[in-house]
């Protein structure tokens, strides 16, 4: 097997193929180009999206062009895959802006380039379609019966699956095509719930522009996915309860976003430095043989390295060894200005959570108080009706505040 797709399947970034024997063969004769899609439905992408980004990666370190499409024009339909009902629709200017976010995020990631690496958008030629001309041209090349086959559609047809949803194959497949076309790309890879999308694509590419020995070796196509990537205990990589891991700080803080990585199950440490870091396997074996704390430690920051960058690294470990370990730097934890004359004559312990922000609903911060949960300088506090007064704070006049085992906020008094 060519080698790049030995570092991928060593890493765990390998389902399935269509075809392995002739892309590796494809592979050892020079680079090719291939491309990773994601629509923009919201304003950022979260850690789930990053897996192919990842494996662009390596690929591309290994010689290959990468190209990143981002669909500002698939986005206004929104794919099935994996979705148990249908995508809210939202605005064509939303999207158009969250195209530009998406696509800042993934510069910062990947580096783009122009030769090595680049995006592109398919509003560029999906927009302006004429629809009867497509689907003469490109409808007609569609078999119902074998879409229905596929799982994303099967599973939605029990649940009701709209018929603009039912369009989105066929665009993506056109991509594919036009993507062969533009840049000679040969190759699509993404997770293994866009198998059907894949294939689709690959088998567009061969009815389109194939026909002869010839024409089809010019002009063949491969699909390579990976594994839906799952936590240990099966549920989806980069969900918490309070929702996705995004990679904008606006909508999930630097140390949010650290805090998730360092508390993943001790089952799912290797398979994360794996698919999430850029680290040796043999060093990443070192690191998982060790300390499994430190393990994880050094899991969130590589990763939150690659995301945020080094600087906000540094701030985001300092502040979770301040939270957790008394050490570091209290003043890179999560923060709160609160006015000091709200604590200068006391305040009950449940006001001064909710007014923190942290611990829930007034409601959820009694039930908190009442378990045991709740603690202020390190100091339990078990009495909801327990006050707390500026005596009560630190040497430097604040309050550190925990609610369970691992959320922490400091409360700095104005």
């Amino acid at each position: 097997m060519n080698a790049a797709l030995e570092t991928l399947k060593e890493r765990g970034f390998f389902q399935q193929c269509t075809d392995v024997d002739g892309l590796s063969e494809r592979m050892d004769a020079g680079p090719v180009a291939f491309y990773v899609g994601c629509d923009p439905t919201g304003p950022s992408l979260h850690i789930g999206h990053m897996v192919p980004f990842f494996a662009l990666r390596h690929l591309r370190e290994a010689g290959h062009t990468g190209i990143a499409l981002i669909g500002g024009g698939t986005a206004r339909i929104g794919d099935p895959s994996g979705k148990t009902e249908m995508r809210r629709m939202i605005s064509y200017d939303q999207i158009d802006s969250n195209v530009e976010k998406i696509q800042a995020q993934l510069d910062r990631f990947i580096g783009f380039d122009g030769r090595t690496a680049f995006s592109d958008n398919n509003k560029s030629w999906l927009a302006d379609l004429n629809y009867i001309d497509f689907l003469r041209e490109i409808g007609s090349c569609f078999s119902v019966n074998k879409m229905l086959s596929f799982e994303a559609y099967r599973q939605r047809l029990e649940r009701g699956l709209s018929f603009i949803e039912f369009n989105y194959q066929l665009l993506q497949s056109y991509d594919f095509l036009m993507l062969h076309q533009r840049y000679n790309c040969v190759l699509q890879i993404g997770g293994d719930d866009q198998w059907g999308n894949i294939t689709a694509g690959v088998d567009l590419i061969r009815r389109k522009l194939g026909g002869t020995a010839e024409l089809n070796k010019a002009h063949e196509a491969f699909g390579l996915t990976f594994p839906l990537v799952t936590r240990s205990d099966g549920k989806k990589m980069g969900k918490t309860e309070q929702g996705a891991v995004f990679l904008d700080p606006a909508l999930t803080s630097v140390y949010d976003f650290f805090q998730y990585w360092r508390n993943v199950a001790d089952a799912d440490v290797r398979k994360f430095f794996m698919q999430f870091t850029f680290l040796s396997v043999p060093e990443i074996e070192g690191i998982c043989a060790g300390n499994i704390n430190e393990a994880k430690e050094r899991l969130a920051y590589e990763v939150t390295v690659l995301i945020h960058g080094r600087g906000e690294a540094d701030k985001a470990m300092a502040g979770a060894r301040a939270a957790f370990g008394g050490q570091g730097d209290k003043s890179a934890m999560p923060s709160v200005e609160l006015d000091k004359s709200l604590v200068a004559d006391g305040i009950g312990v449940i006001d001064l959570f909710a007014a923190a922000h942290i611990g829930g609903s007034k409601s959820e911060i009694r039930r908190l108080v009442q378990q045991g949960g709740a603690a202020v300088n390190g100091e339990v506090v078990s009495d909801v009706k327990q006050v707390i007064t500026t005596v009560g704070a630190d040497d430097s006049g604040e309050f550190i505040l925990r609610a369970g085992k691992k959320k922490f906020v400091r409360v700095v008094l104005k």
